[in-house]
């Protein structure tokens, strides 16, 4: 069986009757080109049979076009929804993306970023996983453009996209005590992380506000996964004098919580009411939610996809950006 023979740019540019700058200038998306040069070139590309080599356009111009993005775990829905927007975003640009995890540890956090930088990838969005950036910082040797999503990692300057943690759980805990609560339980994460510490700040300064006392009894601090939220809410339903309001620190304690609510804790699952981040499509369905505050999950992603655009073609400004976008708290009257 005779192999075809591959198809050159300059087939192509006589097929469409312009020249190879042209076809070039097309296929690295050069907004230049105008819109009916560039069917004619894309309509010439498919009569030829020309297949692009994505590879050979790497190896001559040390990029790829390809972004990767690191997260501590690939079951959120947070997640999800970030590289979603994101990957809309690069493909407006040209650009495509890879996604990885770091499965919550800092060593493989470190070794997954080495491992892209290998494979060329021009740029990498991360969600890092501990506190000490020191780790991620030795890594500048790799001349790699790294963005930060969600937190920062302190001891790594670089541009950052973050949510208003603290007055998001401010405004929440805040309604409940307007709802008439005067004790509010807290279920948060490790004070390590930046996402939980701020929340944390907003929690203390509603309650400080509303001259309410913080129970130390029922603040409880840990990794906030579903087990973790299942586990305290077992806890605080076996406490006679337990709060009946509560503030979550995210949307896997929320759902751990409800889990055990609505199957061992119903006793005291009538007198039970949440704040919690995050507002999903589905939060209505999680019966005990009064107050969800609602990140701009789609803003996050489209400007972590700009910032690293930016930084891989040398444009903005040569400081470190962090940019920090409002929340939004959705009221789920049918709760509690």
């Amino acid at each position: 069986m005779m192999t075809r023979p591959t198809v050159t740019i300059k087939e192509v540019a006589q097929a469409a009757n312009v020249s190879t700058a042209t076809v070039s200038r097309v296929l690295n998306n050069d907004p230049r080109v105008k819109h009916e040069t560039r069917q004619i070139v894309l309509e010439a590309m498919e009569s030829t049979g020309y297949k692009f080599n994505a590879v050979a356009r790497s190896l001559k111009t040390s990029r790829t076009a390809t972004i990767g993005i690191i997260s501590p775990d690939l079951s959120g829905d947070f997640f999800m929804f970030i590289a979603e927007s994101m990957n809309r975003e690069l493909a407006l640009k040209g650009y495509s993306l890879v996604v990885a995890t770091s499965l919550g540890s800092e060593e493989e956090e470190a070794r997954q970023i080495q491992h892209l930088a290998e494979r060329l990838i021009d740029g990498i969005v991360l969600i890092p996983v501990g506190i000490d950036g020191r780790r991620i910082a030795a890594l500048r040797h790799l001349s790699i453009p790294i963005v930060l999503v969600d937190r920062t990692a302190p001891g790594f300057e670089t541009d950052a996209v973050l949510s208003e943690n603290e007055e998001g759980a401010y405004q929440a805990v805040r309604a409940l005590i307007q709802d008439g609560y005067r004790r509010i339980g807290f279920i948060g994460g490790l004070p390590n992380v930046l996402t939980a510490r701020e929340r944390y700040a907003g929690y203390r300064r509603a309650m400080e506000e509303g001259g309410l006392s913080i129970e130390p009894k029922y603040v409880f601090l840990g990794n906030p996964t579903l087990p973790f939220g299942y586990r305290t809410m077992e806890t605080i339903t076996k406490d006679p004098q337990s709060p009946d309001a509560w503030f979550l620190v995210n949307l896997f304690v929320h759902i751990g919580a409800t889990n055990y609510l609505a199957t061992e804790g119903r006793d005291k699952a009538s007198r039970m009411v949440f704040a919690a981040f995050d507002e999903m499509p589905y939060s209505p369905l999680l019966r005990y939610c009064r107050y969800a505050v609602q990140q701009p999950i789609s803003e996050l992603g489209k400007a972590a996809a700009r910032l690293i655009i930016d930084r891989i073609e040398g444009n903005g400004p040569p400081e470190p950006q962090v940019l920090r976008f409002r929340t939004r708290l959705i009221h789920h009257p049918h709760a509690g």
